[in-house]
C-alpha cells in the first residue's frame, strides 16, 4: 500500500483505496483517503 501525510493528522499513513493518477505536467501521483481519519490523501510520486 502506499503511504502518504495526512495534514488533519499531521503523521504519515497508509493511503486507503489509493488510485495512480497522472496529473497535467505528466508527474505520477497516489489519490485516496487517509486511514485514521477520511480526508483525502495526495502524494505526488514521480516523472511518469
Amino acid at each position: 500500500m502506499a503511504e502518504g501525510r495526512c495534514m488533519k493528522c499531521k503523521k504519515n499513513v497508509q493511503i486507503k483505496d489509493a488510485k495512480d493518477t497522472v496529473m497535467k505536467n505528466g508527474m505520477k501521483a497516489v489519490k485516496g483517503t487517509c486511514g485514521a481519519c477520511g480526508t483525502k490523501v495526495f502524494r505526488i510520486v514521480g516523472k511518469a
